[in-house]
């Protein structure tokens, strides 16, 4: 799919989205496009609006009862108390982060899916697991994930250890069982000295692995990008269209309602009507989890940070960034309520929050900027040596 060559009917439809022509909700037409000096004019009046400390900032547009949460530098780390930082442990994870015996087929890493040459995600629309299998979701970077509260994009887990242990068993995923992951690792005689050194004896245990593991995601943090610069007083680090966007993000957009605080995710679960309710590729989301009617459809909403670098996105991969915006502009995907449903309790219902916008071309290639704006720099990380497969028992 062209990266925004195609309108969103086109992209929802030849996607296979539960919505058709009639479902969409009533758009916008596109408000009137300032002139180019209008453009420049407007910016400079951002540039010294925002030139303030974020509590400063010009009145966000938020609807009522939506928490306000402002956009900032990213805080310090803490770590949990049940598995506490040391520079010992974040390097036995960062072993195992890149290591296959991890998995059943010996073959696949944490790695494999979170790459940190690819924003630490791994490009695809949804991963594959074992055997190849292809996965049902896209696999989201896991840059910033110490400042999350629930992971998966349902939420099911609510500790990065847990993350990893579930990761490890899903069959579809890592495929491993814990006898198997602690007598290959065992086998390799750089690992019990790491074992050693970050939990102060050499026996490898599944629990230990995944506080490892933890340890070492909570140390990839970002803060790095030119939108971090603006926000520590840089003002030129953006551009005129940037600094418009960041205001349209805030105000007019609408985003600022679910991608607020310092990583621009609220960590809840809202449904913008991609659950392919009663369709072949239905997934349901955080009801799966929680059984409660008003989550059919609802997925966690991912943090912005290194979005530029992160496509495709949403659960299912769906989107390229510029028919994202266009999605977005037109409202979201709304599912008609036919008679077939008409006593369904399941039936999902979309996010108050998600309204067509009418935003003209200049508006979105602004919003667009800005959400560039907040990309990384590329961000190098090579295997220890004792995860490679030279290390492998002969």
């Amino acid at each position: 799919m062209p990266r925004g060559a195609v309108s969103l009917l086109i992209v929802l439809v030849a996607a296979g989205s539960a919505v058709g022509q009639n479902d969409l909700p009533q758009r916008l037409p596109p408000r009137p496009q300032p002139s180019a000096e209008e453009a420049r004019a407007r910016a400079a009046e951002l540039r010294k609006a925002y030139s303030r400390m974020p509590a400063e900032w010009p009145k966000p547009t938020l609807d009522e009862g939506a928490e306000h949460r402002e956009l900032g530098l990213l805080p310090e780390v803490k770590h949990p108390k049940d598995n506490p930082y040391s520079k010992d442990k974040a390097e036995l994870g960062r072993a195992l982060f890149f290591d296959g015996r991890l998995s059943g087929a010996g073959q696949a890493a944490c790695a494999s899916c979170h790459d940190p040459d690819l924003a630490w995600a791994d490009g695809r629309t949804t991963s594959f697991g074992h055997d190849r299998k292809p996965l049902k979701r896209n696999a989201p970077s896991v840059q910033n994930v110490a400042f999350a509260s629930s992971f998966f994009w349902d939420g099911r887990s609510d500790s990065l250890e847990a993350q990893a242990k579930a990761v490890l068993a899903n069959p579809d995923e890592m495929r491993a069982d814990e006898k198997g992951v602690v007598g290959r690792l065992t086998q390799v005689k750089g690992y019990p000295p790491l074992f050693e050194k970050a939990f102060g004896g050499g026996t490898v245990t599944l629990d230990r692995v995944s506080q490892a593991l933890a340890c070492f995601q909570r140390t990839v943090i970002g803060g790095r990008s030119r939108f971090d610069s603006f926000l520590k007083g840089k003002t030129d680090a953006l551009s005129d269209a940037e600094v418009r966007g960041l205001h349209l993000f805030r105000t007019d957009a609408r985003c600022l309602h679910c991608h607020n605080g310092p990583t621009l995710s609220d960590g809840k679960f809202h449904d913008i009507g991609l659950s392919y309710y009663k369709r072949e590729l239905e997934d349901l989301g955080r009801f799966r989890v929680t059984s409660v009617p008003a989550d059919v459809g609802a997925f966690r909403t991912p943090p912005l940070r290194n979005v530029g670098r992160t496509a495709p996105y949403m659960h299912n991969g769906l989107f390229e960034l510029e028919g994202l915006l266009r999605m977005y502009n037109a409202g979201g995907a709304t599912i008609r309520k036919t008679d077939k449903f008409k006593d369904d309790p399941n039936f999902p219902t979309k996010s108050r929050f998600l309204k067509p916008l009418g935003l003209n071309t200049l508006d979105l290639a602004d919003l667009e900027a800005f959400l560039r704006s907040l990309d990384e720099p590329h961000q190098r990380m090579r295997p220890p040596a004792v995860s490679l497969p030279e290390g492998r028992p002969q």
